[in-house]
């Protein structure tokens, strides 16, 4: 068989742009349509490598890969036919994807299948074989449980899902601001151990226990992160995590950067979990919220808070708290100085800044809220999950 230059310089291209075991069955496909005497035709004009012909033959023999996905024509892969089909995939997990907030660890909500039907629906012929590949390519895969992921029993699950991402992109349309809020957990400050490891020519010593009573401070911090801009605003109490608290450490936000970042925005959307001091059963987060920003700050409140056991899916712990333990992980957060300069110094490639403040104002645990001051909150709760979705207007 003579290979023309044209066709060698396909075969070649072709093989370049395939990754692993599809490299290799492409291969040894082609070494088999050449007939006999391919191998040494495949090895001499095309320059490839014996070793990983034999191994993509066997992989073909054992039906580890499908015969007919390769040929000489050197098929597109559904994003290179759709370039489209990618960015969609990449939106759709925006709101899909949860994360350990002391690790790295990601994981997708949606199984592939589900994926697909949903890009089929926007117009992208995909199938979920192709969906699995391309999660595969963006570092997901198959892993055992290792934590719970949700809780059980929760039929409006979902629908609160679908709701949030509807409000997220009603307001990203609009220009309007989108924070979400959550308190880390809580760090002692001092000569103690520090999860994770680091590069390092000798281990950090540290105290044998890591007593609360040996510690110098007990540090809070609450994150605000700005998911329009990427940007993460933390605020570290020595208090308690109480709603006070966390009102006043989004208050700031705004103050310091919200009414910078976004001049004009008539509505603010704050995605909060279910429980803790921003909890949606709590009496005393609504109504510092109504007096501290709301009131305060003329400015009109929608909170959606995630489901109960959901809280993995609230970007601020996987895209702001993850990024500042990966960042401190090995080091031991000596004083309160080392820590707010290590929450500093937090970025990411995608663009991550955060700034950092302390907050050494004392909250009181256990606020009482009166009747009357629940009777004068202007709040008005959503048609769809009112228990988690309502509106505070300022009065």
């Amino acid at each position: 068989m003579n290979l023309t230059e044209a066709l060698k310089q396909h075969l070649i291209q072709t093989a370049d742009a395939l990754k692993g075991s599809d490299r290799r069955a492409f291969m040894a496909r082609t070494v088999q349509l050449m007939g006999r005497g391919g191998q040494r035709l495949a090895e001499r004009e095309l320059g490839w490598s014996r070793a990983t012909i034999h191994k993509g033959m066997h992989e073909l023999q054992s039906g580890i890969v499908c015969l007919d996905a390769f040929s000489l024509r050197g098929r597109l892969r559904a994003e290179e036919k759709d370039p489209a089909l990618l960015p969609a995939l990449k939106r759709l997990l925006a709101d899909e994807v949860a994360g350990d907030p002391m690790g790295d660890q990601t994981w997708v909500r949606s199984t592939p299948r589900q994926l697909s039907d949903r890009l089929k629906k926007e117009g992208h012929q995909v199938s979920p074989r192709t969906v699995r590949r391309l999660l595969k390519d963006m570092g997901f895969s198959l892993k055992t449980n290792k934590r719970k992921e949700g809780r059980s029993g929760c039929p409006e699950r979902d629908a609160q899902f679908c709701y949030i991402a509807s409000l997220r992109e009603s307001y990203t349309t609009r220009g309007l601001p989108i924070v979400s809020v959550d308190t880390k957990k809580k760090e002692l400050i001092g000569n103690f151990r520090s999860e994770g490891r680091v590069w390092c020519k000798k281990a950090p010593e540290v105290d044998e226990h890591d007593f609360p009573s040996a510690a110098e401070d007990v540090a809070v911090p609450f994150g605000v992160y700005d998911v329009t801009k990427n940007t993460g605003y933390v605020i570290v109490g020595l208090s308690h995590n109480t709603p006070e608290f966390a009102v006043s450490s989004i208050a700031a936000w705004w103050k310091g950067e919200g009414c910078v970042s976004y001049p004009g925005a008539d509505q603010l959307l704050i995605l909060a979990d279910g429980g803790g001091g921003n909890g949606s059963r709590s009496k005393a987060w609504k109504q510092n919220l109504q007096e501290k920003l709301c009131d305060r700050y003329q400015l009109p409140v929608t909170v959606c808070h995630y489901p109960p056991g959901c809280s993995k899916w609230n970007p601020v712990e996987h895209r702001l708290f993850s990024q500042i333990s990966i960042n401190w992980r090995g080091k031991p957060l000596r004083t309160l100085g080392i820590m707010l300069r290590y929450i500093r110094e937090t970025t990411t490639a995608t663009g991550l800044t955060v700034k950092a403040y302390l907050d050494e104002g004392f909250y009181r645990k256990s606020q009482k809220v009166t009747r009357e001051e629940l009777e004068r909150l202007v709040l008005k709760s959503h048609t769809v999950c009112p228990s988690w979705n309502y509106t505070i207007s300022p009065r």
